[in-house]
């Protein structure tokens, strides 16, 4: 796979995404969450969404180890660079939870942060949306999509695609950022080759 554009990406899939059509978890009114705790919940939850992801990529025949930012060694690997780097190298499939480990960081920035880390080519961002659009294009008609945007034009649109400090950090780092639509099959290999129905946010 050397001929790809972008031959080490981290795919960063939006919990949304892993839905299905019945809705599971607490109910917002029901349980009011504020602050560092709900970030730590929110953390918490992209573990278990890592531990299945993990279980279904080993089913498929492919190996796959999850890390997370936050220790819990009975569950699965604390991340550290090293490691991460190690696995990648024997061909391994890494996981990434727990985002930055710290409260008021969003998954996005966690994952932006990671793809620096980890000498990555690209952020491939799996959401609802076939790309990144001028509003939201499930409420707004008249939603205009972008083919291709600079970094510096995410962030001067305030478009809600990705938070501020993840274009910011992608921008200083010279990451591309893919955004596509999960729900499109074959979408991610597409993505990573440069193709298909995608927005483009690079220099």
């Amino acid at each position: 796979m050397s001929d790809l554009p972008y031959p080490r990406v981290l795919i960063k899939v939006s919990g949304e995404a892993l839905m299905g059509p019945e809705p599971f978890g607490l109910h917002p009114p029901t349980v009011t969450r504020k602050g560092s705790t709900a970030d730590h919940m929110g953390m918490l939850a992209t573990v278990m969404n890592c531990l299945a992801l993990e279980q279904a990529v080993e089913a498929a025949g492919e190996p796959a180890r999850t890390m997370s930012a936050i220790p819990m060694p009975t569950v699965c690997e604390p991340y550290a660079r090293q490691p991460a780097m190690r696995h990648l190298r024997r061909g391994r499939i890494v996981l990434l939870a727990g985002g930055t480990g710290n409260p008021y960081f969003t998954t996005d920035t966690g994952a932006v942060l990671r793809a620096a880390e980890l000498s990555c080519d690209a952020v491939l961002k799996a959401t609802n949306v076939d790309g990144v659009y001028t509003a939201d294009p499930k409420l707004d008609p008249n939603a205009r999509r972008y083919d291709r945007l600079t970094h510096d034009q995410a962030l001067a649109y305030d478009l809600k695609v990705m938070d501020a400090a993840a274009f910011a950090l992608a921008r200083e780092a010279a990451l591309p950022i893919i955004v596509f639509s999960i729900r499109e099959p074959g979408a991610i290999v597409a993505a990573a080759k440069g193709e298909g129905h995608v927005t483009v946010v690079a220099p």
